[in-house]
């Protein structure tokens, strides 16, 4: 019988162990199973007094044969007990700073698909200007020199890129609005991470911030150049329409002069 008491005591202290150490369910439900197979362990060994002979002892079971079945019994039962986990450290402030930490990742993601975005949206911007450009300094070069279809197809090609810059340009503000809503969003959230005590995922976040910007401020530099050039070829497209329609009235008057001549 001391062995048997000494296998429900070890299972009672690893039972008990578990219940202070640990506070989640799926914890509780592997003391219960502990408990259970210490249960087992002592219906097991009582059984297998009760078939002891009358006249043989019980400390007989302490011969090879009958140690390996109570010993492999308790190991079975006892093999999944975690006795050296920790407890986790569940406190108010740990889960704030937690929470904080995953609104300053939600918000980085929030952050890096609208600076991207923007961004894309800029180059195609700066792309369309630059292509209006080019097309509109050649058709301004070859005035007077192109054949109708040939001033016709550059026209067309200089009203696409003129519509197609046009819609980038819608794209480029709502984007640009959306991006604005998340540096809002992250300042708040490394303010809060900051507050609640999570240093790191707000030094993290305000680094975040200042490598969008730049990112943005890259993007939104090439737009401005790409305006500038197209402000300064509207102005060399008055001067040299003006230019072409002074040739023009030279030209008319030229052939109305040499007519009359002709007719005297």
């Amino acid at each position: 019988m001391q062995a048997v008491r000494q296998c429900s005591v070890c299972a009672s202290r690893a039972a008990t162990g578990l219940v202070r150490n640990q506070i989640d369910i799926s914890v509780l439900r592997t003391s219960k199973s502990v408990l259970r197979r210490g249960a087992a362990c002592i219906r097991f060994l009582s059984s297998s007094e009760s078939r002891i002979p009358g006249n043989q002892k019980f400390g007989e079971l302490t011969k090879p044969s009958h140690m390996s079945i109570a010993s492999l019994t308790i190991a079975r039962g006892l093999c999944a007990v975690p006795f050296t986990q920790q407890v986790e450290n569940l406190s108010h402030d740990s889960l704030i700073r937690r929470a904080a930490s995953v609104i300053t990742d939600s918000s980085c993601t929030f952050l890096s698909q609208t600076t991207l975005a923007y961004v894309d949206a800029l180059a195609d911007y700066s792309k369309a200007v630059h292509s209006r450009i080019a097309f509109q300094r050649q058709y301004l070069a070859s005035l007077g020199k192109m054949t109708p279809a040939e001033e016709d197809s550059l026209q067309q090609a200089i009203n696409g890129w003129r519509a197609e810059a046009s819609e980038r340009l819608v794209e480029c503000k709502r984007y640009e609005s959306a991006w604005i809503n998340a540096i809002s969003l992250c300042k708040m959230a490394a303010e809060a991470a900051c507050t609640s005590g999570a240093h790191q995922a707000s030094i993290s976040m305000r680094t975040n911030i200042q490598v969008a910007r730049s990112q943005v401020e890259e993007a939104q530099k090439l737009s401005a150049e790409a305006d500038k050039k197209l402000a300064e070829t509207k102005v060399e497209e008055i001067q040299r329409m003006a230019e072409y329609a002074a040739f023009l009235e030279d030209s008319d008057g030229l052939e109305v002069h040499e007519a009359y001549l002709r007719e005297d």
